[in-house]
């Protein structure tokens, strides 16, 4: 774990996240590890589902995928898991880091009971479980709409965000991976590649992948290619007087033509384009 998470407040914070939303809450580290939660147990159908060993693998499984999609889009990322249920996790993230996960699930969001256990009975078909406590347990869980998901979902990723801001939770700063970080944060504009950082830090490149992995959901010459882009979003946006060769130099991209390919292929549109595009109107005050 390359984080520090106090834990008393933390608990606190997801008792006023169930108390709003009626929803459990967990917390993971970056590896995926359970940290705290509110209420503590499981809810029945979970249990029950969890009670066959290869179900129980699956939820943690799902769990695990869950976490590395969140990481990768750096997003919040709801989600249908292995036996039916909608969850929704926010990563959380301290400067470019993804340090931890906060997690609610596990929820009935289906137009009836009926139609909701006709598909977690489908998901569920070939557990050694008991199907009738399961369907019990189904039809007393409360449905859920989704916009009320959509808004909870939002609720907890301001939690994420507050977690960082109160100082809730920080990183070590002598961990490797915040090393690294700090260190490509200075140099990204530089020619700065996957085996220069791992000759630098004096460790392999499959170690410095799996850093690369927890810490950013993406590969070190992608998150590096990802930050000059963005740096280029703001040159063109801030300042115009700057050509495109001079923000490509700016920016670590000493090929001027391979700088507006990379950036039409991620952006979606050519430097040019992005620089003159019309900004959103602004709404007068009422």
């Amino acid at each position: 774990m390359i984080s520090n998470f106090n834990l008393d407040e933390l608990h606190s914070l997801l008792i006023d996240f169930y108390h709003i939303t009626g929803i459990r809450i967990t917390v993971f580290d970056d590896t995926f590890h359970e940290l705290a939660a509110y209420p503590e147990q499981i809810a029945d159908v979970c249990r029950i589902i969890r009670s066959d060993p290869e179900a129980a693998e699956r939820c943690r499984y799902c769990d695990e995928q869950a976490c590395k999609t969140a990481a990768k889009s750096r997003r919040l990322y709801t989600y249908q898991c292995h036996a039916g249920l909608t969850e929704s996790i926010a990563p959380i993230i301290v400067g470019n880091i993804v340090i931890g996960y906060l997690f609610f699930g596990h929820v009935f969001a289906y137009p009836s009971h009926e139609a909701g256990w006709n598909q977690i009975r489908k998901c569920c078909e070939n557990y050694y479980i008991d199907m009738e406590a399961l369907k019990s347990s189904g039809m007393r869980q409360p449905i859920i709409t989704q916009d009320y998901i959509s808004s909870a979902s939002h609720i907890m990723q301001a939690v994420a965000a507050y977690l960082c801001m109160d100082r809730m939770v920080s990183l070590h700063r002598q961990a490797l991976p915040a090393q690294i970080d700090e260190y490509i944060q200075a140099h990204f504009t530089e020619h700065l590649d996957a085996m220069q950082l791992a000759r630098y830090f004096g460790i392999g490149k499959t170690q410095l992948y799996e850093i690369a992995r927890q810490s950013y959901g993406v590969g070190i010459a992608t998150h590096i290619r990802n930050l000059r882009i963005e740096k280029a979003k703001r040159l063109l946006s801030e300042q115009p007087s700057l050509s495109l060769a001079e923000i490509s130099s700016e920016c670590g991209f000493h090929d001027y033509n391979y700088f507006i390919t990379v950036f039409k292929r991620v952006v979606g549109v050519p430097p040019k384009t992005y620089a003159n595009r019309k900004p959103f109107p602004q709404r007068n005050a009422d």
